[in-house]
């Protein structure tokens, strides 16, 4: 007797609803997909007993007469594909045919359904994969399919489903990826009995994305700029990588209305924001992506959760660099939110990797401004003996306070130097922010108009020389600065072999070094912005760099980490006391940069608060 034996048909369709039906979600996502298929401009979802009692889809689409309905429940039955090459351009989000047969083997289905030609409409009941009923109803154009008892004959699958308010949460975001997808569609989602969710075809995009999100502030938006070459492109939105959000909030992803998951998208999105995210911190808002359907499969996962690209190299390129003009883009909008900018016509353009102490803007265009990187030991840092009390906040904010309990010595800090305890005075430069103080030797605290702004000194400082760093090294070197004393380095054979195989890019770096013999290196050159810093442990924090054996992102990625470390290095220190102008100077460099609002590492630069929101804060009316 053979022991190879054809399946029975119920049989296969219980298999195969084990792959499409794996939770009650798994129903709400199929029977979506159908509705918004059909060109439903309205589809309301209810649900009972966490899915398994009662899953409703009702839509208004194009609705089936008899004979599809009954088409339907067989098994690969389906409109949306007939040859072999359509498999290779699916354009629609079902097209297998095994959602509502492989639904109908584990559950009690009911449809309704009638075309809008059609005066009646067609009602079938089947029970657990049994044709029970078929007959005539009035009824509404479009089409109601109803599940329930879902996994009624199969109680091991239903064992194994979580709580009813995790499987609640499944169908939850299933609904609302399928309203991201199609946008201008409403989306109506009632449990049991109690409507939870109503998402108005009327809202634009991004106010959909924040309803769904529970974001109220504003986004960066993705794709205004890019071109559609080839009929691919990107668009969506993006929270701003400084915006304080859940950890759960994620990047939502769609190509071609479909929701997938996919990590090249994600990396691509990462490697756009690179230098605006913090470590450990993950993209977040909503990214579509659009390419002709001949250039990605989608059949490659039973739940159709993932694709597979043609070309994925060129996708990673293209959303990456929609997401960086995006983000380049951005910091215009912050630029004109942050700064007043009040003869900014007249502005004559500086360098960033140096800040002018002049506060003139009287001079010829032509005359480029010139702040040295303020040296690590300027100003005289105080010394305090070991277990001396550090000034309080109210002493720091409050120079009355502070003089009034403690008088100051006279040999603390020249009366020509700002301190903590003495706010700056107030003036208005370039930039247009009225500079109110130092808080911390850290924090430049700003008006603008009615906007606090909050400035992080070394933040701010950090990305202005990094940008410079980056440009000159792009450019060929970056410029270096002969030691007056060459000094000597020992390394281990390790980073010998790597001042040997990378010799070109750490001269680019802006470092002479020569093998002095054995493992012992001579530094007679270092980038001139670092020229404060310690050679030897800076040449040594580069190579470490270098022989990285973890790094992920060698070549360019690696590169700008080291360039990102010596502007870190180079830039004014928390605690680092600025004088008036030095802080005007560093405020119109950020005016001028094109990227300022986060340093190298992501961490953010600027902070506002609204008058509004302080009132708040005081439970001012």
């Amino acid at each position: 007797m053979s022991k190879v034996r054809i399946l029975p048909e119920h049989l296969a369709n219980r298999i195969a609803a084990g792959e499409v039906v794996e939770r009650p979600a798994s129903v709400v996502k199929e029977l979506l997909e159908n509705s918004l298929d059909a060109g439903a401009d309205r589809i309301e979802i209810e649900v009972e007993g966490g899915g398994t009692r009662l899953i409703r889809i009702i839509d208004n689409g194009e609705g089936m007469d008899e004979d599809d309905i009954l088409l339907c429940l067989e098994r690969h039955g389906t409109s949306k594909i007939h040859e072999d090459q359509d498999l290779d351009a699916i354009s629609t989000l079902g097209f297998r045919g095994e959602a509502i047969p492989s639904i109908g083997s584990v559950a009690k289905l009911v449809i309704t359904s009638r075309p809008q030609n059609r005066d009646l409409g067609t009602r079938v009941i089947a029970n657990f994969g049994k044709l029970i009923k078929v007959h005539e109803t009035g009824c509404r154009y479009g089409t109601v399919i109803e599940v329930s008892n879902l996994f009624g004959n199969t109680p091991a699958r239903r064992k194994f489903l979580r709580t009813i308010r995790t499987e609640l949460g499944h169908i939850d975001e299933v609904v609302k990826n399928a309203s991201l997808s199609a946008p201008e569609i409403t989306f109506v989602l009632r449990i049991d009995g109690k409507e939870t969710l109503h998402l108005d075809g009327g809202l634009s995009p991004d106010r959909r994305l924040g309803a769904i999100m529970r974001y109220r502030g504003a986004f960066i938006e993705i794709g205004t700029s890019i071109s559609k070459k080839d009929h691919v492109w990107a668009d969506g939105f993006l929270i701003p990588p400084e915006a304080q959000i859940a950890m759960s909030m994620g990047l939502r992803l769609f190509v071609n209305g479909r929701v997938v998951k996919d990590r090249m998208i994600i990396h691509a999105v990462a490697e756009g924001m690179r230098g605006f995210l913090m470590k450990g911190r993950n993209p977040a808002g909503l990214l579509h992506l659009h390419l002709p359907a001949d250039q990605v499969d989608v059949n490659v996962h039973p739940a159709k959760y993932e694709v597979r690209f043609k070309s994925s190299h060129d996708i990673h390129d293209l959303i990456r660099r929609a997401v960086s003009q995006a983000l380049h883009q951005y910091q215009g909008t912050l630029r004109n939110d942050v700064f007043l900018r009040p003869e900014i016509s007249e502005r004559p353009s500086a360098p960033i990797d140096r800040i002018s102490t002049s506060s003139s803007t009287s001079e010829p265009r032509q005359e480029k401004r010139t702040f040295h990187p303020l040296p690590l030991d300027y100003p005289p840092r105080e010394t305090t003996d070991f277990g001396q009390t550090p000034p309080s906040v109210a002493e720091e904010v409050f120079p009355a306070f502070n003089q009034a309990r403690k008088p100051t010595p006279p040999q603390r800090i020249p009366e020509s130097k700002p301190t903590a305890d003495r706010p700056l005075e107030k003036t208005v430069k370039q930039h247009g922010l009225e500079v109110i103080g130092q808080f911390r030797n850290l924090y430049i605290f700003c008006r603008s108009g009615e906007t606090l702004v909050v400035i992080d000194q070394h933040a701010a400082h950090e990305r202005l020389l990094f940008e410079k760093l980056k440009r000159q090294f792009l450019n060929g070197k970056i410029a270096a600065q002969n030691l007056l004393f060459t000094q000597t380095v020992e390394l281990s054979r390790f980073e010998s072999r790597l001042v040997e195989k990378n010799s070109e890019e750490i001269e680019r770096l802006g470092f002479t070094v020569k093998e002095f013999g054995g493992n012992t290196h001579i530094i007679s050159a270092v980038p001139a912005i670092t020229g404060q810093c310690d050679p030897g442990l800076l040449f040594k924090d580069i190579l470490e760099r270098f022989g990285s054996e973890s790094e992920k992102n060698p070549g360019a990625g690696r590169l700008e980490d080291i360039l990102a470390d010596m502007a870190c290095k180079a830039a004014v220190r928390s605690g680092d006391q600025l004088a008036p102008e030095e802080i005007d100077a560093l405020l119109n460099q950020m005016l001028e940069a094109d990227l300022f609002s986060h340093c190298p590492h992501g961490r953010p630069v600027i902070k506002t608060f609204q008058a509004d929101e302080i009132k708040k804060w005081f439970s001012r009316p």
